[in-house]
């Protein structure tokens, strides 16, 4: 079963049960010291918030990780899935997850497709705990796709979570989609157009280029 995505309905809980959010930015930690303190610092004011009676962040749907002692927050908010990471231990965030609407694309892809960027503090980090988060998104039914760039921690990422994922690459240009295959060569996978692709659970690859008008 494929459901488009929307504002006000996220289409499988990680169980297979559909639910409904009962509640209405973010790349990778800088090297810099500075901005790196600064991220620190808006974690902080939004753990705070998760748990202020009354704050939109409050009562958020929760869900466990692959660490126990870590707890997903989810939200939405124009279409746009932001997922965050609890340390229950330490009681803070570890960081954070959004799953960007893709600018590039047409409206019927932009209906199945988000691009995850993700922000986690050092300590948190080479823990598995984006790749889980991410893992979270495909067992929702969400479809993802890389954006224009990507570090070389993120490639090796998505080629771990395409093991267990249908995927594929494909070219984006003037909002059209259009299917490369399944492997292309190195020269290929560098150019800027080109973004790889890993379907959500309950998708086909024929379904979704279907959905998505992908030639």
């Amino acid at each position: 079963m494929n459901l488009a995505l929307s504002t006000s309905f996220f289409p499988f809980h990680p169980t297979g049960r559909p639910w409904r959010m009962q509640r209405p930015a973010e790349l990778r930690i800088d090297v810099d010291p500075r901005a790196a303190a600064a991220d620190d610092a808006a974690l902080d004011a939004l753990h705070q918030r998760l748990h202020a009676p009354g704050d939109r962040l409050h009562g958020l749907p929760a869900f466990p990780l692959h660490d126990p002692g870590l707890r997903l927050h989810v939200r939405e908010a124009d279409g746009e899935f932001y997922a965050y990471v609890e340390d229950l231990r330490r009681g803070c965030l570890a960081g954070s997850t959004v799953f960007n609407r893709l600018v590039e694309v047409g409206r019927r892809a932009d209906r199945h497709l988000r691009a995850p960027h993700s922000r986690y503090r050092p300590a948190y980090q080479r823990r598995g705990i984006a790749g889980a988060v991410y893992r979270w998104a495909l067992d929702a039914g969400i479809c993802l796709m890389t954006g224009a760039r990507q570090s070389p921690g993120a490639h090796a990422l998505w080629h771990s979570l395409a093991r267990a994922h249908e995927s594929g690459f494909a070219e984006v240009r003037r909002k059209q989609l259009r299917y490369l295959g399944s492997d292309i060569a190195a020269q290929d996978l560098e150019r800027l157009e080109t973004r790889m692709f890993l379907l959500g659970r309950g998708w086909t690859l024929e379904s979704f280029r279907q959905a998505t008008q992908m030639d």
